[in-house]
Parts: C-alpha cells; sequence; structure tokens
C-alpha cells in the first residue's frame, strides 16, 4: 500500500496542497490502518482499508455529522472520504484530537451524551442502514421501539449466530422465550433520542483542556437507557460521568431491571465478532431473565 500516494490525493481534494510533514502509523482498532498526518497546514488522523464492505467510511462520517449537527457532543471534523472499488484503497480523513483527560472531563462527557439524549427524532431506527465495528447493522424507521429493538437489533445477530454455529439449540429456545416476552421489560412508552450508538470507553477521547469527543458512531435514534446500559458494560464509565447525567437526564426506576436486557444486544454482537468467548454472558443474561 502506497500510503504516501493515497494521502497526497485526498489531501489535494480538500485544497491542502502543502508538503506532508510526518505521517506515522498509530493505533486506531483492529479493523482499518491508522495514521497520524501532519501538514504544513494541519494534523489529521486517517483510516485507510482495503477490504471495507460499502459505504463502511461514508457512514461513520455521516454519523459524526448527526452527531455534530446537535451542538451537543463534540466530534472530530471529517475532511474527506474516499470510498474505493473493485479491492482499492478506502479512506476517511479526519481532525486529529489531542489531549488529556482532567477532573472535570468524565463531567463534562456525562452532561454532553444527557444533552444528546434529549436530541428527540420522529421515529426509532435511522433511514440508513450503518454498521457496529466490522458488522452490517440493519436500521429502518420505526414507530415503536420494541419493534425496532427486535427486529432491527436483536433478530439480525441471532440470524448471524446461526449462521456462524454459535447459537446452540438450547441458547436459541431460551431467546425465542425471552422475544416472546419482552413487553414485560421494555418501556410502553419512550421518546427516539440520537444515540452514538457504540458508547463504550474505547470511542471517546480526550481534546484540548480535557474537552471530550466522542468518535466511532454507530447512530439511530433509540431509548436513551440503551446507550447507558451499554457504557456500564465494560467496566463503566467514571462515577462522575453517571452523576452528571443523571442531573440532567435521569434514568427511569426501571432501568436496572433492564440494562441487562440491553447489554445482551452488545453481547450477542461480540458473541459473532469474537466467538464463544462471550457466549457464557450470553447465557448468564437469559437465565435471568427466562430461567
Amino acid at each position: 500500500m502506497n500510503v504516501s500516494a493515497i494521502l497526497r490525493k485526498a489531501l489535494d481534494e480538500i485544497g491542502d496542497r502543502t508538503a506532508v510533514i510526518q505521517c506515522k502509523n498509530v493505533s486506531g482498532g483492529d479493523i482499518n490502518s491508522s495514521y497520524y498526518v501532519q501538514s504544513e497546514c494541519r494534523s489529521y488522523f486517517a483510516k485507510i482499508n482495503k477490504n471495507v464492505p460499502p459505504r463502511f467510511f461514508q457512514s461513520e462520517a455521516v454519523g459524526l455529522e448527526l452527531l455534530r449537527k446537535t451542538n451537543t457532543v463534540k466530534v472530530p471534523n471529517v475532511y474527506y472520504v474516499m470510498e474505493a472499488e473493485n479491492g482499492a484503497y478506502s479512506l476517511l480523513l479526519l481532525e486529529w484530537i489531542e489531549g488529556e483527560k482532567t477532573k472535570q472531563t468524565a463531567v463534562l462527557l456525562g452532561q454532553a451524551v444527557a444533552q444528546l439524549h434529549q436530541c428527540y427524532g420522529p421515529h426509532f431506527g435511522l433511514a440508513e442502514d450503518n454498521y457496529i465495528g466490522w458488522l452490517p447493522q440493519k436500521n429502518g424507521l420505526y414507530e415503536n421501539w420494541m419493534d425496532y429493538f427486535i427486529e432491527c437489533r436483536l433478530l439480525p445477530q441471532i440470524q448471524l449466530a446461526e449462521q456462524k454455529g454459535r447459537m446452540p439449540t438450547y441458547r436459541r429456545n431460551k431467546i425465542e422465550k425471552l422475544l416472546a416476552s419482552l413487553e414485560r421489560w421494555l418501556p410502553e412508552k419512550c421518546r427516539p433520542s440520537l444515540l452514538h450508538g457504540d458508547l463504550w470507553g474505547g470511542n471517546w477521547i480526550a481534546g484540548a483542556k480535557g474537552m471530550p469527543y466522542l468518535i466511532d458512531p454507530s447512530v439511530f435514534y433509540g431509548h436513551h437507557e440503551f446507550e447507558i446500559a451499554f457504557t456500564e458494560l465494560f467496566g463503566g464509565f467514571p462515577a462522575q460521568f453517571y452523576e452528571a447525567y443523571n442531573e440532567i437526564q435521569p434514568l427511569s426506576l426501571e432501568y436496572k431491571e433492564r440494562k441487562e436486557l440491553y447489554q445482551l444486544f452488545y453481547l450477542l454482537v461480540h458473541l459473532n465478532l469474537f466467538g464463544e468467548t462471550y457466549g457464557y454472558s450470553v447465557d448468564r443474561i437469559l437465565q435471568k431473565y427466562v430461567g
């Protein structure tokens, strides 16, 4: 891969024809090759990949733009998207964000996410499909949260797990039982909040003066508690995050009862991405809800 040529083309396209002073590989997930790029004009974060599915980077760019337009959370600026065909390289060129966390960072993050969740849409879901990790994620516009949660979140992951041989009969039987009784735990009425969609600890970073930025979204409109449940799945966020969030967007008294039900979706995603390592956690939640 001629990284220099790919980056040169991208920079020329956005009007930065200055020399590239530095280009180095950096950590940025396990899907793409990621680079810090410094031109004489500014610094960039570049993701490059030859094997991404259609509209992979475009979907991320659309998600970042939806979040940015709310004026609630900070996200990196999107400078350029290059969607290639026939095995050529695709690229996403973003603003480079750099900074250190401060004592206020977690508070600012909680406030920003709460304000994001007060940005409501007319429907649950999203008009176009996107991705979570590298898995395709079905969307659509729904009037009812439970219908969307089942048809666009749980069922596609269940079907994918079956295709991968990760849905043994006993697990599938319990999931069928759960699907038939979801109304016991899901809210009868809730408003469609704009969600980041993949909000774990690795998908936010600190910028200048400790200001938090959200990255790698998988956006849709859904129940805000669905997002908070995921923040608690892998170690959780700092306590100050939840305190600040609840001051603006209080969680319901029923949240603790449905939290692990919402986490089930993300565990199914991890089951499909990484294998049976996550099977025990899926089974534990099924056991809790349906025995």
